[in-house]
């Protein structure tokens, strides 16, 4: 059978949370639940530190405005680990090669992750910090839950990602608005946090704004 549906639900997950598959993964391998998971991501070394970071980005993900900090420091991260991952599992498998494995994980992850950072982006635009604590749950218990059950049912999985992937990319469009808005807020918060005041030089305009 071929592994390309476990590659891209694996993938779409990887831009979600990364630490969470690789130590989902490694866990299903390592006890034996699935013959589907490479030995490298078995490792007791890969398993710890994909539970410690896994920790670290459950903390992270759930405060406002440092969640979208961590999701553009992960913008490389996620589809890299998803890339390595989807080529370890064509590897296993050796129904797919690793390099076309990889491109369909790697942007896969891409997408996801973008609808991921959208998606705070807009949430953020709320002062309170509780609906950023349901959005973060929710999407570990999905990663966890479809990481699952690709393991068993991987065409299914692929199904379901695609249209969690199809249906989040619209998300992101339809909130484009409050997204903007994010963004206002941040510059807004960066001007009050300049120093201001006699002594304090500022950039002169060179549009031909000076005020005379």
């Amino acid at each position: 059978m071929s592994v390309l549906p476990l590659v891209f639900t694996s993938g779409w997950a990887s831009g979600i949370n990364a630490y969470a598959v690789v130590l989902l993964l490694g866990v299903f391998g390592a006890t034996g639940l699935s013959d589907d998971v490479p030995e490298v991501l078995q490792r007791p070394d890969v398993l710890i530190a994909a539970a410690v970071l896994f920790l670290c980005e459950a903390v992270a993900d759930k405060i406002p405005y440092v969640d979208s900090v961590w999701d553009s420091v992960h913008t490389v991260i996620r589809p890299i680990a998803g890339a390595v991952v989807a080529a370890l599992l064509a590897g296993q498998s050796g129904s797919l090669p690793e390099l076309a494995a990889g491109a369909v994980g790697g942007t896969t992850a891409l997408m996801s992750h973008f609808v991921k950072a959208g998606t705070r982006m807009a949430v953020n635009t709320s002062p309170e910090p509780f609906s950023n604590i349901a959005v973060s749950t929710a999407e570990d218990l999905g990663v966890a839950a479809i990481i699952i059950f690709a393991l068993f049912h991987p065409v299914a999985a692929a199904v379901i990602a695609g249209t969690l992937l199809a249906l989040g990319l619209a998300a992101v469009v339809f909130l484009a608005q409050r997204i903007r808005r994010f963004w206002r807020r941040r510059a807004q918060r960066r001007a009050e946090r300049r120093p201001t005041g006699p002594g304090v030089r500022h950039p002169v305009p060179t549009d031909g704004s000076e005020h005379f």
